[in-house]
């Protein structure tokens, strides 16, 4: 789909500005008369010269309007630019000359302009000199404020692209992430049904708690800290439902119940699910910590397991959480996030630390 340029949008600060601009230009010389001379004079003196300012305005938009969207933006003709500058430049030259003489003979038998006016025979080559510089210099002006206002233009374009690209990226994220997490769950479920249906049960009833979170905020770009340290803690509740009493859960998850600094929903809950999925070995052991709080403008999470490698017939996981983790936090929390992750040095245990500036 075509993107239409400069069209639709409307421009009231640069139509503005233009007045502004071309008022001083016009206007200003009237106050520059000297002071030997009347004012009927300083306004005779003002409407013979008037006519150069209004060449160039005419030369500028000329370019503006016409020649510079046509031939420099559009076909990329230099040569047919030029050319016609160079008959716009002529055409400018003799009306503003024709101008002036013009209201010399209209003006000359009510005013004397003494020997300051020009006579009957064309005006020297110095005059011809300075008219065609200053229509050369208005017709650079005008590709420039054409060319930097296009340029202006594209950019404004190129950010909503790229806000529209990100948002549907989110969005594709946000659509992957719910079967993940609910797939993964699924399985946690499943397994148990083989041991013990009363924990299966009661599993099913803290899935449901999780479901809302899940369906209904995971839709928005952000939710309260709260929410999302409430939906963790239930969803720590389902996990230990699962795991023998041999594995140590340590929770410090420090968020106030009214703590409304915005989160992107779910960021932390592939860091959890890893943690549970390599953090248990087949005989039930291990140790798991999870630290969740927010200072200074600044949320951290930090989650630490024990190292169990998990087999490859292991369905608890497809593995793309992480991956989910590191684009998200790009999109939403561009240059504002540290994540360090890995093993310690002994091997035995796994850590995964974010830090992400809210303001």
């Amino acid at each position: 789909m075509s993107v239409p340029i400069e069209k639709n949008k409307p421009q009231y600060r640069y139509l503005l500005l233009h007045i502004l601009c071309w008022s001083v230009v016009i206007i200003a010389p009237l106050f520059f008369h000297s002071s030997e001379n009347s004012w009927s004079q300083a306004w005779a003196r003002y409407a013979r010269a008037l006519g150069a300012p209004l060449s160039c305005m005419i030369v500028f938009y000329v370019n503006f309007l016409w020649l510079v969207p046509r031939y420099l933006v559009k076909n990329k003709d230099w040569k047919i630019f030029i050319a016609l500058n160079i008959l716009v430049l002529i055409l400018g030259v003799f009306f503003s000359d024709l101008w002036r003489w013009t209201n010399h003979q209209l003006l000359s038998d009510l005013i004397d302009f003494g020997n300051r006016g020009p006579k009957n025979h064309p005006p020297r080559i110095q005059g011809y000199f300075y008219l065609l510089l200053w229509h050369i210099l208005f017709i650079a002006l005008s590709v420039a404020v054409r060319m930097y206002q296009r340029w202006q233009h594209l950019e404004e374009v190129r950010k909503e692209v790229e806000t529209a690209r990100t948002e549907a990226e989110l969005s594709n994220l946000r659509n992957q992430l719910n079967p993940h997490f609910l797939l993964n769950t699924l399985n946690n479920i499943y397994a148990l049904i083989a041991f013990d249906q009363d924990k299966a049960q009661t599993a099913v009833g803290e899935l449901s708690k999780l479901l809302h979170h899940v369906l209904y905020l995971n839709q928005q770009d952000f939710v309260p800290l709260s929410k999302e340290a409430d939906f963790m803690k239930n969803y720590i509740e389902l996990m230990k439902i699962r795991v023998t009493d041999n594995v140590k859960i340590i929770n410090n998850i420090n968020v106030q119940p009214n703590d409304s600094t915005p989160v992107a929903p779910l960021i932390f809950i592939s860091l959890l699910e890893n943690a549970f999925k390599h953090g248990i070995s087949p005989q039930g052991k291990g140790e798991i910590k999870i630290d969740l709080n927010q200072a200074d403008g600044e949320i951290f999470c930090e989650i630490r397991n024990s190292y169990y490698p998990k087999r490859e017939n292991d369905k608890s996981g497809s593995g793309i959480g992480l991956e989910q983790v590191s684009r998200r936090l790009e999109l939403m929390y561009p240059d504002r996030y540290t994540w360090e992750k890995g093993l310690t040095d002994d091997g035995k245990e796994y850590y995964s630390k974010i830090i992400v500036k809210t303001r």
